[in-house]
């Protein structure tokens, strides 16, 4: 259901979430080496997360990227917004463009409330609820 740019950027941000800060910022070659993604494809989408005001980047000796507290209590749906658009998540599994609630295909019924409940999910967590479960141990994010 994630494009692989949403899975890299949001283990970009949940790295970023734990380790950075205005002051202890991270340049995208380190990262990427860190969570396993080419180092312009990190950079591209730090940027347009930085964009869409859900990260930010300084320039110069002390520049990187960092995550501020209004980034980490963004819900995870912004993110994945900000990255694939509205229409990946809510988009046939099929790939129909005309399958709907009026016009359903095959897997429609089957899909659709799971992917409701996924989406609900998605915009009631918080990147900070996500590292809160990875501090405790509840999740993980090995790198």
């Amino acid at each position: 259901m994630l494009s692989n740019s949403s899975k890299y950027a949001l283990k970009a941000v949940l790295y970023l979430a734990i380790h950075t800060s205005s002051e202890n910022k991270i340049l995208a070659r380190d990262l990427a080496s860190l969570i396993n993604v080419p180092p312009a494809y990190i950079a591209k989408l730090l940027q347009e997360l930085v964009r869409k005001n859900l990260a930010h980047s300084e320039k110069g000796p002390h520049g990187g990227f960092y995550l501020d507290e209004l980034n980490k209590n963004e819900p995870v749906i912004n993110f994945i917004y900000a990255i694939d658009g509205e229409d990946k998540l809510n988009s046939c599994l099929l790939g129909l463009s005309h399958c709907n609630h009026l016009n359903p295909c095959p897997l429609h019924h089957l899909a659709n409330p799971m992917r409701d409940a996924l989406l609900n999910n998605l915009k009631h967590k918080c990147i900070n609820d996500l590292v809160i479960d990875i501090k405790n141990g509840k999740s993980s994010l090995p790198l």
